[in-house]
């Protein structure tokens, strides 16, 4: 038996079929639907709580995305061998769910909201990431849950000097970008790239591309809508009593323009603490029927610190800190910060400081990864730390949470372009990037910071890359202040988070928010290129206290060589149970790694132990030639001759005829198990390997 009284909505998207299903199943949520791009499937639900929390100042949202190991026809690694924790991918996917639909909810609505995409099965052709980001989107849509989209999302790449709308696998893997984009019909809302130092025009090309391949995806989703939406549900909107709110305003006004104009953080933040407290107090006896006054004068406040905030800037053209609209704040650099570590970068702006920290390792200490996507390692690991002491707060410490995730992330997509290849650099590599001061826009601060350590631990990176992240503030009747360096005041208050990473040559990492609809293309030319003034100012910054790559590698880091062999000599050197190469190990005290191309890099901070560790391996290779000489060692006793190991795992026979100069009657007359002996190669059968041997011809 087959469900009949489902619905199927199809429309193209990148050249593929993208199809939505309704009503097959999950249908318990407010909202379902199922996803299939290609042969990729991802279910989606939305999910509202009956009830509003309590006390609650900021909308409990909640997105997941679930990899299930068997869509990619896999068993979880593990003792337990079942899906556990998120991956980083999961975690980052999550987010991308998350940023384009959180400004589209209602102000005021406190219920929770739960978006839940589990992969089913993928097509490595058709990003699932893609159809979680839609689907998320039709969920919500078709729901009664207030929701003001609906929002579409596309993947871009870059070949051929054209943008291309949600490349295959094939294409990916040529792609001079990964751009991931999520909008409205009236604008884009949502941001996340990585390039190989794209120019800024090719940016924009690729992301008003997106954003028209976007309308067309949402007036599908608004068919869909129109066909089975169901009624929104309409939260009751709190009003503050009108003269209450005239009494609150009328005596707060003046005194945030005054501290506003207090241009040191720690005494402006000090004053406007303090005026909140002054206006619930002064109004404490003439409301105190209000039940919920102290509410009220809280939500009046904080609707006031930002009305006025976004009026000293747009007409005044003054920042909380004092500084212009383009203006980056002061920068202070140095490296070598910490003595016994490989590399270390401290890098200041403002009231931000990072300090990043390079490790070097052999590549078999690179990050192994379970997932259902192809990859299967990282030799380039980034992960970004933020602890409360870095904003003067106290709360418990834990794992890294999304934000710490989504940052490290960031920064590893602005630096992997500029990294050396395997075989120039054959190390794994991890930067830690320590947050210890924060104040707007730590993630940008360790890309720079991290630049500087790679530099310090002598990585050939092609080209430093610096960072920072752009602001805007609007009014709505077209006045607009584009920001340059943004602090926290200006992220939390203002329309953009724009995050711009890259070298003098182009971008290489791009993150973006954006809370108001409508952005056109000149004020994202205008931001990003204010952007571009404001990398190059950093990085020359930089430069004055770290130029290029030191020229050797700290004496604490171990010194990687690279042979390359034949593959089908892999087994030589690996020899029977790992046997020969742990002997390796053993003796000389490196590590060694070898990957299925005969790539063999050998690991020591003992430059002795290297060398002998090289001679061993190219001795395991060596052909004997007629006519050399070798000191063996013997290995087996005959009647007729004995057997001489000349080099690793390469024996020969020294018959008794060639043992002396004089008739022997015995070998062990002459030799002994275990005895060393010089001996010369007399021949070589090519059929069959055999070597002879001579001891006579030295003598």
């Amino acid at each position: 038996m087959r469900f009949t009284d489902f619905k199927v909505y199809k429309t193209a998207l990148g050249g593929r079929l993208l199809q939505i299903e309704v009503g097959k199943v999950a249908e318990q949520a407010n909202g379902a639907v199922t996803v299939r791009y290609g042969e990729t499937v991802v279910n989606v639900t939305a999910c509202m709580s009956k009830q509003p929390r309590e006390n609650q100042d900021f909308f409990p949202l909640s997105c997941e995305y679930e990899e299930k190991m068997y869509a990619a026809g896999k068993i979880p690694g593990g003792f337990i061998r079942r899906e556990g924790r998120p991956s980083e991918k999961a975690t980052l996917f999550a987010r991308l769910m998350d940023r384009p639909l959180r400004p589209l909810f209602p102000s005021g609505f406190f219920h929770d909201v739960q978006v839940v995409a589990s992969v089913l099965c993928v097509d490595p052709d058709c990003p699932p990431e893609v159809a979680a980001m839609i689907g998320s989107s039709v969920s919500l849509s078709i729901s009664d849950i207030p929701f003001y989209g609906p929002t579409a999302s596309v993947v871009m790449g870059w070949i051929d000097g054209k943008p291309v709308v949600n490349p295959t696998h094939a294409q990916r893997e040529v792609s001079e970008l990964s751009l991931v984009v999520s909008g409205t019909r009236e604008a884009i809302m949502m941001v996340e790239a990585g390039a190989s130092e794209l120019e800024e025009e090719y940016i924009l090309d690729a992301l008003f591309t997106a954003h028209d391949e976007i309308k067309t995806i949402i007036e599908f989703i608004d068919e869909i809508v129109a066909d089975i939406g169901k009624p929104k549900f309409e939260p009751e909107a709190e009003q503050v009593p009108e003269d209450l709110l005239a009494d609150v305003c009328g005596y707060i006004v003046p005194k945030l323009d005054e501290a506003l104009h207090i241009f040191v953080r720690s005494d402006q933040q000090a004053r406007i603490k303090e005026i909140e407290t002054e206006a619930k107090a002064e109004f404490a006896e003439k409301y105190a029927d209000v039940e919920k006054y102290g509410k009220y004068v809280a939500r009046v406040f904080e609707e006031q610190l930002e009305a006025r905030f976004r009026r000293m800037i747009l007409e005044e053209g003054v920042r909380p800190d004092g500084r212009a609209p383009t203006e980056t704040r002061q920068v202070w650099c140095e490296t070598g910060f910490l003595p016994r570590t490989h590399g270390s970068g401290l890098f200041k702006r403002g009231q931000t400081q990072v300090l990043s920290v390079a490790t070097l390792a052999p590549l078999r200490e690179a990050q192994m990864i379970d997932g259902i996507g192809d990859e299967t390692e990282k030799r380039y690991m980034h992960h970004y730390n933020f602890p409360p002491f870095s904003v003067g707060e106290t709360r418990p410490m834990r794992s890294p949470g999304r934000r710490e995730i989504g940052h490290g992330a960031l920064a590893e997509r602005a630096l992997l372009p500029v990294l050396p290849t395997e075989e120039e650099f054959p190390y794994a590599i991890r930067v830690v990037s320590e947050t210890l001061s924060s104040n707007g826009s730590s993630s940008m601060a360790s890309v720079c910071g991290s630049s500087m350590s790679l530099m310090d631990a002598g990585v050939g990176i092609k080209a430093p890359v610096s960072g920072v992240a752009m602001g805007l503030i609007t009014d709505g009747s077209g006045k607009v202040a584009i920001l340059t360096d943004i602090q926290g005041l200006e992220d939390h208050y203002g329309d953009m988070d724009f995050k711009v990473a890259g070298t003098p040559n182009g971008i290489t990492a791009l993150q973006m928010d954006i809370k108001v609809h409508g952005l056109s293309r000149e004020i994202m030319e205008k931001a990003i290129m204010q952007a571009k003034e404001g990398r190059a100012f950093i990085l020359s910054q930089m430069l004055e206290e770290i130029s290029e790559p030191r020229a050797e590698l700290s004496p604490y880091a171990p010194r990687i060589e690279s042979i390359q062999i034949d593959p089908e000599d892999i087994g030589t050197i690996v020899g029977k149970g790992g046997k020969t190469i742990n002997g390796i190990i053993a003796e000389t005290g490196v590590k060694i790694d070898i990957d299925d191309t005969g790539l063999i890099s050998i690991a020591s901070t003992e430059p002795e132990g290297m060398k002998q560790a090289i001679h061993m391996i190219e001795m395991l290779l060596k052909e004997p030639e007629i006519g050399e000489i070798y000191e063996g060692t013997v290995t087996g006793i005959k009647e007729f001759g004995a057997f001489v190991e000349i080099l690793p795992g390469k024996e020969g026979l020294l018959h008794i005829s060639e043992m002396d100069n004089h008739r022997v009657a015995r070998v062990e007359d002459v030799l002994d198990m275990g005895d060393k002996v010089r001996v010369k190669v007399k021949g070589v059968d090519e059929k069959n390997g055999k070597i002879s041997l001579s001891r006579k011809a030295l003598l």
